[in-house]
């Protein structure tokens, strides 16, 4: 049962980390022949990133960008009161709080990322007339895979 917890607890702090890092880098989406990238916050060349985004007063991306921290929040959160639970909940009970917590997080992913790619993963408002998703783009939805599966786990795992 303690690797179990560990376990979780490990993959749960990966979560938080690639989440961290896929908001925060601008590469959501790259232009086919290596230019330049294109975030959530800033465009980037090879010369270096500037922080005009041609769509940047769209609603759509300030939605992303709004349900991505808070992604991060709810996620920090679930971590903690998971620890917080570990060491003060009696045994036999679940992890409902942290569990909960933990899938609001996966909501706030899906919603972000889906608007994301309803609205830009084809490259739209960008200069690359070809492209393709960046890393942070394929993190956020291997972490919208991880927070669902933690907080399944959570909801489920007994302390014993």
């Amino acid at each position: 049962m303690l690797v179990l917890l560990a376990g979780i607890f490990v993959v749960h702090i990966a979560t938080c980390i690639m989440l961290f890092v896929g908001t925060i880098a601008n590469v959501w989406v790259v232009s086919d022949d290596r230019q330049g990238s294109v975030g959530l916050w800033k465009n980037c060349t090879i010369g270096g990133c500037d922080y005009v985004l041609s769509y940047a007063s769209e609603d759509a991306l300030k939605a992303v960008q709004a349900f991505m921290i808070l992604s991060i929040i709810f996620s920090v959160i679930s971590l903690v009161v998971f620890v917080f639970q570990l060491f003060t909940m009696e045994k036999g009970n679940r992890f409902f709080l942290s569990g909960a917590t933990m899938l609001v997080c996966w909501l706030c992913i899906m919603v972000g990322v889906s608007i994301y790619t309803h609205h830009y993963a084809s490259g739209y408002g960008t200069s690359y007339s070809k492209s393709h998703h960046g890393y942070s783009f394929i993190l956020t939805w291997i972490c919208f895979c991880f927070s669902f599966i933690i907080g399944v786990l959570y909801l489920v795992l007994r302390k014993k």
